[in-house]
Protein backbone atom coordinates (compact mmCIF):
# COMPACT_ATOMS: atom_id res chain seq x y z
CA UNK A 1 0.00 0.00 0.00
CA UNK A 2 2.79 2.24 0.45
CA UNK A 3 3.16 4.40 -2.51
CA UNK A 4 6.25 6.50 -1.69
CA UNK A 5 9.48 6.15 -4.11
CA UNK A 6 12.58 6.95 -3.26
CA UNK A 7 12.81 9.73 -5.89
CA UNK A 8 11.43 11.42 -9.03
CA UNK A 9 13.66 10.05 -11.24
CA UNK A 10 13.02 6.27 -9.92
CA UNK A 11 9.48 7.27 -10.38
CA UNK A 12 9.83 8.20 -13.97
CA UNK A 13 12.17 5.38 -14.90
CA UNK A 14 10.21 3.45 -16.89
CA UNK A 15 8.53 6.27 -18.79
CA UNK A 16 9.78 5.71 -22.74
CA UNK A 17 10.07 7.44 -26.33
CA UNK A 18 6.92 8.36 -27.66
CA UNK A 19 4.50 7.80 -24.76
CA UNK A 20 1.42 10.10 -23.90
CA UNK A 21 1.30 12.32 -20.91
CA UNK A 22 -1.13 14.13 -19.04
CA UNK A 23 0.94 16.97 -16.98
CA UNK A 24 -0.95 18.62 -14.05
CA UNK A 25 -1.09 22.28 -13.47
CA UNK A 26 -2.60 25.33 -14.27
CA UNK A 27 0.30 27.83 -16.15
CA UNK A 28 2.79 27.83 -13.82
CA UNK A 29 0.77 27.06 -10.92
CA UNK A 30 1.15 23.63 -9.69
CA UNK A 31 3.35 22.15 -11.93
CA UNK A 32 5.32 18.82 -11.12
CA UNK A 33 8.45 20.64 -11.05
CA UNK A 34 10.40 17.45 -9.17
CA UNK A 35 9.01 15.09 -11.99
CA UNK A 36 9.62 17.49 -14.82
CA UNK A 37 12.88 18.06 -14.13
CA UNK A 38 13.41 13.75 -14.24
CA UNK A 39 11.43 13.91 -16.95
CA UNK A 40 14.01 16.50 -18.43
CA UNK A 41 17.08 14.59 -17.18
CA UNK A 42 16.14 10.94 -18.59
CA UNK A 43 15.69 12.69 -22.26
CA UNK A 44 12.93 10.68 -23.41
CA UNK A 45 11.40 12.02 -26.57
CA UNK A 46 8.67 12.09 -29.05
CA UNK A 47 6.30 12.59 -26.22
CA UNK A 48 2.69 13.55 -26.99
CA UNK A 49 1.68 16.01 -24.02
CA UNK A 50 -2.20 16.67 -22.71
CA UNK A 51 -1.80 20.01 -20.63
CA UNK A 52 -3.48 23.20 -20.27
CA UNK A 53 -0.75 24.67 -21.28
CA UNK A 54 3.32 24.23 -22.05
CA UNK A 55 4.98 26.69 -19.42
CA UNK A 56 6.69 29.69 -20.55
CA UNK A 57 10.08 29.65 -22.33
CA UNK A 58 12.51 28.51 -19.26
CA UNK A 59 10.11 27.11 -17.05
CA UNK A 60 7.48 24.79 -16.27
CA UNK A 61 6.83 22.20 -19.49
CA UNK A 62 8.60 24.47 -21.26
CA UNK A 63 11.93 23.14 -20.56
CA UNK A 64 11.18 19.90 -22.00
CA UNK A 65 9.71 21.64 -25.37
CA UNK A 66 13.40 23.59 -25.50
CA UNK A 67 15.40 20.36 -25.22
CA UNK A 68 12.73 18.68 -28.62
CA UNK A 69 11.44 16.02 -26.43
CA UNK A 70 8.09 16.99 -27.09
CA UNK A 71 6.59 15.59 -30.52
CA UNK A 72 2.89 16.69 -30.11
CA UNK A 73 0.80 18.64 -27.48
CA UNK A 74 -2.49 18.77 -27.04
CA UNK A 75 -3.46 22.04 -24.84
CA UNK A 76 -5.93 24.87 -24.46
CA UNK A 77 -3.36 27.55 -24.54
CA UNK A 78 -0.41 28.83 -26.18
CA UNK A 79 0.43 31.03 -22.77
CA UNK A 80 3.60 33.10 -22.87
CA UNK A 81 5.80 30.65 -24.57
CA UNK A 82 8.39 32.02 -27.13
CA UNK A 83 9.30 28.33 -28.51
CA UNK A 84 6.21 27.26 -28.56
CA UNK A 85 5.89 29.48 -31.03
CA UNK A 86 8.48 28.72 -33.09
CA UNK A 87 7.92 25.59 -33.39
CA UNK A 88 4.74 25.37 -34.00
CA UNK A 89 5.08 28.32 -36.68
CA UNK A 90 8.15 26.03 -38.16
CA UNK A 91 5.78 22.67 -38.34
CA UNK A 92 8.25 21.50 -35.81
CA UNK A 93 5.93 20.52 -33.41
CA UNK A 94 2.06 18.97 -33.74
CA UNK A 95 -0.28 21.12 -32.09
CA UNK A 96 -4.24 20.28 -30.96
CA UNK A 97 -5.28 23.37 -29.33
CA UNK A 98 -9.00 22.36 -27.36
CA UNK A 99 -11.05 24.95 -25.90
CA UNK A 100 -10.42 24.64 -21.97
CA UNK A 101 -13.57 23.29 -20.89
CA UNK A 102 -13.98 20.43 -24.17
CA UNK A 103 -10.18 19.94 -22.80
CA UNK A 104 -11.03 19.31 -19.26
CA UNK A 105 -14.25 17.55 -19.96
CA UNK A 106 -12.03 14.94 -22.65
CA UNK A 107 -9.93 13.96 -19.99
CA UNK A 108 -12.60 13.21 -17.60
CA UNK A 109 -14.60 11.15 -20.40
CA UNK A 110 -11.54 9.45 -20.66
CA UNK A 111 -11.11 8.35 -16.87
CA UNK A 112 -15.26 7.59 -16.52
CA UNK A 113 -15.03 5.51 -19.64
CA UNK A 114 -17.51 7.55 -21.76
CA UNK A 115 -16.83 6.90 -25.53
CA UNK A 116 -17.74 10.37 -26.60
CA UNK A 117 -19.78 13.55 -25.87
CA UNK A 118 -21.49 16.66 -27.75
CA UNK A 119 -20.72 20.01 -26.76
CA UNK A 120 -21.84 23.13 -28.42
CA UNK A 121 -18.34 25.12 -27.93
CA UNK A 122 -16.33 25.07 -31.25
CA UNK A 123 -19.16 25.17 -33.78
CA UNK A 124 -18.40 27.09 -37.02
CA UNK A 125 -14.84 27.53 -36.09
CA UNK A 126 -11.41 25.60 -37.21
CA UNK A 127 -12.54 22.92 -33.93
CA UNK A 128 -15.28 21.77 -35.80
CA UNK A 129 -12.98 20.43 -38.72
CA UNK A 130 -13.38 16.89 -39.63
CA UNK A 131 -15.88 16.29 -36.76
CA UNK A 132 -19.37 14.71 -36.60
CA UNK A 133 -22.02 17.93 -36.23
CA UNK A 134 -25.42 16.91 -35.02
CA UNK A 135 -28.65 18.87 -34.35
CA UNK A 136 -30.41 17.90 -30.96
CA UNK A 137 -33.04 20.28 -29.84
CA UNK A 138 -32.42 23.04 -32.62
CA UNK A 139 -29.08 23.47 -31.47
CA UNK A 140 -26.03 22.18 -33.48
CA UNK A 141 -22.94 20.19 -31.50
CA UNK A 142 -20.07 18.52 -32.02
CA UNK A 143 -18.70 15.24 -31.41
CA UNK A 144 -15.41 15.14 -28.95
CA UNK A 145 -13.23 12.13 -28.19
CA UNK A 146 -12.13 11.05 -24.82
CA UNK A 147 -8.54 11.92 -24.08
CA UNK A 148 -6.18 9.00 -22.16
CA UNK A 149 -2.71 8.45 -21.28
CA UNK A 150 0.06 6.25 -20.62
CA UNK A 151 0.98 8.20 -17.44
CA UNK A 152 -0.37 11.48 -15.58
CA UNK A 153 2.45 13.42 -13.69
CA UNK A 154 0.66 15.50 -10.85
CA UNK A 155 1.51 17.33 -8.22
CA UNK A 156 -0.69 17.27 -4.35
CA UNK A 157 -0.32 19.91 -2.04
CA UNK A 158 -0.75 17.02 0.44
CA UNK A 159 -0.67 13.24 0.59
CA UNK A 160 -0.76 10.23 2.43
CA UNK A 161 1.87 7.22 1.80
CA UNK A 162 -1.52 5.18 0.30
CA UNK A 163 -1.22 7.92 -2.46
CA UNK A 164 -4.69 9.60 -1.72
CA UNK A 165 -4.09 13.44 -2.36
CA UNK A 166 -5.31 17.00 -1.45
CA UNK A 167 -4.49 19.90 -4.30
CA UNK A 168 -4.60 23.42 -3.45
CA UNK A 169 -7.00 25.72 -5.33
CA UNK A 170 -6.77 26.43 -9.01
CA UNK A 171 -4.58 23.37 -9.59
CA UNK A 172 -7.69 20.66 -8.90
CA UNK A 173 -9.11 22.59 -12.20
CA UNK A 174 -7.65 19.51 -14.25
CA UNK A 175 -5.60 16.85 -12.17
CA UNK A 176 -8.48 14.54 -10.13
CA UNK A 177 -9.75 14.03 -13.96
CA UNK A 178 -6.02 13.25 -15.24
CA UNK A 179 -5.71 10.77 -11.57
CA UNK A 180 -8.12 8.80 -13.59
CA UNK A 181 -7.30 8.78 -17.39
CA UNK A 182 -3.90 8.01 -17.36
CA UNK A 183 -2.87 4.03 -17.19
CA UNK A 184 -0.29 5.00 -14.28
CA UNK A 185 -0.55 8.40 -12.52
CA UNK A 186 2.36 9.61 -10.70
CA UNK A 187 2.15 12.17 -8.14
CA UNK A 188 4.24 14.42 -6.04
CA UNK A 189 3.81 16.19 -3.02
CA UNK A 190 4.18 18.98 -1.09
CA UNK A 191 3.99 17.13 2.24
CA UNK A 192 3.30 13.67 3.05
CA UNK A 193 2.04 11.98 5.73
CA UNK A 194 0.86 8.87 7.33
CA UNK A 195 -2.84 7.26 6.23
CA UNK A 196 -4.93 8.69 8.05
CA UNK A 197 -3.76 11.99 9.02
CA UNK A 198 -5.65 13.44 6.07
CA UNK A 199 -9.27 14.54 6.54
CA UNK A 200 -11.30 11.64 4.22
CA UNK A 201 -13.87 14.58 3.08
CA UNK A 202 -11.22 16.66 1.93
CA UNK A 203 -9.67 13.80 -0.17
CA UNK A 204 -9.88 15.06 -4.26
CA UNK A 205 -7.83 11.88 -5.63
CA UNK A 206 -8.11 8.73 -3.83
CA UNK A 207 -5.12 6.75 -3.62
CA UNK A 208 -6.03 3.81 -6.00
CA UNK A 209 -5.42 6.09 -8.91
CA UNK A 210 -1.75 6.50 -7.61
CA UNK A 211 0.63 4.13 -8.83
CA UNK A 212 3.72 5.92 -7.46
CA UNK A 213 3.83 8.69 -5.30
CA UNK A 214 7.33 11.31 -4.68
CA UNK A 215 7.69 13.73 -1.96
CA UNK A 216 8.69 16.49 -3.45
CA UNK A 217 11.46 19.48 -2.77
CA UNK A 218 12.73 22.61 -4.04
CA UNK A 219 9.81 24.31 -5.03
CA UNK A 220 10.17 27.68 -6.94
CA UNK A 221 6.67 29.17 -7.01
CA UNK A 222 6.97 30.04 -10.25
CA UNK A 223 4.65 33.08 -11.03
CA UNK A 224 4.05 33.33 -15.25
CA UNK A 225 3.43 37.07 -15.79
CA UNK A 226 4.06 39.40 -12.37
CA UNK A 227 2.34 43.19 -12.24
CA UNK A 228 3.05 45.60 -9.92
CA UNK A 229 1.91 49.07 -9.20
CA UNK A 230 3.80 51.71 -7.33
CA UNK A 231 2.89 52.09 -3.85
CA UNK A 232 0.88 55.06 -2.57
CA UNK A 233 2.93 57.65 -1.27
Amino acid sequence: MNKLVESADAAVADIRDGATLMVGGFGLCGNPENLIQALHRKRVKDLVLISNNCGTTELGLGVLLQARQIRKIVASYVGENKEFERQYLSSELEVELVPQGTLAERIRAGGAGIGGFYTATGVGTQVAQGKEVRTLDGRTYLLELPLRADFALLRARRADTWGNLVYRKTTRNFQPMMAAAARITIAEAEEVVAPGELDPDSVMTPGIYVKRLVRGEGYQRWIERRTIRPRPA
